[in-house]
């Protein structure tokens, strides 16, 4: 009997030991992580929140993970890293998204990023990596942006990657490759400029059948004999060319994928990319059935509902306001997932989606301070006023989303609304830029280019309510005003109310009260003067150079992103102020109306021109 339960006890002591061990055990993927954070400097303390006594990296800022508690997502674009990948990021087999671009990583691609089966998107942009592209990528069946552009990558182009049908966003310009781009499988649907800037790399002939000069003393037998070479070539060259060319009709008549109503009893759990495809149910009890008392802000878009999901989370729906059109389904999609695609610090990330016959939703992540709007003009008595060093990084954070949407999607996006209501504060008032492509997603059932203006009234530029057409420089006047809100904490109607009079410029008044050093005219009375001058003399000018009526002088939202972090500013405005004088001596004998002057539309709600957006 005693040997009996001493086999018991023994036997129990050996589960509990095992049950230890398996706990205390680091998860793999957490191992994975850690690895890569050890060869990372992170002067910003990105990475902080990557505890190695954690056994789930789940709990980790940039890291998202499936209900398995599998990671899915890196998420380190641009986070002043510095340092080299390790082989270690093979070891994570869920992973869909590896975004580390716009760094300062060294050293090779590991080539045991080509374990990774169920990889969507890889970019390794903007670093300084090195050597050359792995093979192993060629394993990667589910790839659809490759984006390794901006680098010191050397070698051939593994012909590997051609095997890669999925593929629909390559870049690998401006890197140190040489040999032939090859022609064949998906790389055939690419254009030279994936491949621009490596002075070594060369592009096929476009057509086989170019001339080829020879001696005239060639005998008529070698002729003969090239005659049969070149029509074995152009037969071998049109059995290689002819699975690409099945390839594209195949895609061409390839029956696009429709949504579907998913049925609340049903489980919604359907993606598109990275999205969560949510039921109408599932939001309609996230947000007490779109209670008034949950609406978080309106506009020409639609409402915007608080809700709290069944895993406790807060969400923002956005419940947009169209007609629905017959065939919209399919560019609502592309739309959809193109907004999806623009991941950034200073953007809001699109969580996912819900689409009906009568409904289409939006579901963004629930940023606890609101928008720059409401911190500046809403807040209660218990909210302190945005101090001036959060009023100085939110003009940061925002001028670097705008600069991502300007310059790093493929293609761009263009905001076309940009002001203080849609630059959003999350929990630690890191400015968020919200909104974004919704003008093109709300434009989706147009055929033709669209003229109507997108925008709220005192933020559109000149051009653009003159002409209906947008540009990125758009965008630039409307930061600018939002520039100015932000130093005076009114709205930009309110700004003409200062000025005490109908017919004034504006931005000549602002002009004038920065050159007599007026700047408590200006700046927002509840910072009470804690604020250094010669930084809001700098915000200012920033201002000014933005919302120039020529789109051509604004500079570009990477050019602000320079001046705002101490590069150029100063010989910008130098240079505005001496055209100035010039403008002011030709304006003596030919006056120009052509600044943003305030005018009878100044009586206007905000949002009788803002369509939807």
């Amino acid at each position: 009997m005693e040997q009996g339960v001493s086999s018991i006890w023994a036997f129990l002591h050996l589960i509990l030991v095992f049950s230890y061990f398996h706990y205390v055990t680091p998860n793999a993927e957490g191992d994975a992580l850690n690895a890569l954070k050890s060869s990372l400097a992170d002067p910003n303390g990105v990475l902080q929140s990557w505890d190695p006594t954690l056994v789930n990296p789940c709990t980790w800022f940039h890291v998202t993970c499936n209900s398995e508690n599998s990671v899915t997502r890196v998420d380190l674009g641009n986070a002043n890293l510095t340092g080299q990948l390790v082989t270690q990021l093979g070891q994570l087999p869920n992973l869909q998204y590896l975004e580390l671009y716009s760094n300062n990583i060294s050293g090779t691609v590991p080539y045991e990023l080509g374990n990774l089966k169920n990889l969507v998107s890889l970019d390794l942009y903007l670093n300084n990596l090195s050597g050359p592209i792995p093979d192993t990528l060629g394993k990667l069946q589910k790839l659809r942006f490759l984006r390794l552009n901006n680098n010191t990558l050397s070698g051939e182009i593994p012909n590997s990657l051609t095997a890669i049908t999925t593929l629909q966003v390559l870049d690998l310009s401006t890197n140190h490759l040489h040999g032939i781009v090859p022609t064949y499988g998906s790389f055939s649907m690419f254009t030279p400029i994936s491949f621009k800037g490596n002075q070594n790399l060369t592009m096929p002939a476009v057509t086989p059948t170019s001339p080829i000069l020879t001696p005239k003393s060639q005998s008529v037998g070698n002729r003969a004999t090239g005659a049969i070479a070149g029509g074995v070539a152009a037969g071998a060259a049109l059995l290689f060319a002819a699975p690409a060319i099945a390839l594209a009709w195949w895609r061409r008549r390839k029956p696009q994928e429709h949504f579907f109503d998913v049925p609340a009893e049903e489980d919604p759990e359907v993606h598109l990319g990275q999205l969560k495809r949510f039921s109408l149910r599932e939001l309609q009890v996230a947000t007490d059935n779109f209670s008034h008392k949950n609406i978080l802000g309106r506009g020409g878009f639609g409402k915007v509902y608080k809700g709290r999901l069944a895993d406790g989370s807060l969400v923002a729906v956005k419940r947009l306001k169209e007609e629905r059109t017959q065939g919209g389904e399919l560019q609502f999609q592309t739309e959809v997932e193109m907004i999806s695609m623009a991941v950034h610090r200073n953007l809001l990330r699109l969580r996912g989606f819900c689409m009906t016959p009568t409904e289409r939703l939006l579901v963004y992540p629930y940023m606890a301070n609101g928008s720059v709007a409401s911190c500046l003009r809403e807040r209660s008595e218990t909210h302190p006023p945005l101090d001036w060093d959060i009023r100085k990084r939110i003009a940061l954070g925002a001028a670097r989303g705008l600069a991502y949407l300007h310059d790093h999607c493929d293609p761009k996006i263009i905001h076309r609304d940009v002001k203080a209501a849609n630059i959003l504060l999350d929990e630690v008032y890191e400015a968020v830029v919200g909104d974004f492509g919704l003008a093109k997603l709300m434009d989706y059932k147009d055929t033709h280019v669209t003229t109507a203006v997108r925008g709220t009234i005192g933020h559109i530029a000149p051009e653009y309510l003159s002409t209906g057409k947008s540009s990125e420089k758009t965008d630039v006047f409307g930061y600018g005003v939002m520039l100015l809100e932000l130093i005076t904490g009114q709205r930009a109607f309110d700004l003409a109310r200062l000025a005490n009079d109908d017919d004034v410029m504006l931005l000549d008044w602002v002009k004038g009260l920065l050159k007599e050093k007026k700047l408590e005219t200006l700046v927002d009375g509840d910072l009470q003067g804690n604020y250094i001058d010669a930084e809001v003399e700098q915000l200012i000018q920033v201002a000014l150079l933005c919302t120039q009526s020529s789109p051509m002088e604004r500079p570009k939202m990477s050019e602000v992103v320079r001046m705002l972090e101490g590069d150029g500013l100063a010989e910008r405005w130098e240079e505005w102020q001496k055209e100035e004088m010039f403008r002011q001596e030709a304006n003596l004998t030919h006056p120009n109306n052509g600044e943003w002057v305030v005018d009878s539309t100044s009586n206007l709600r905000p949002d009788e021109l803002s369509g939807p957006r």
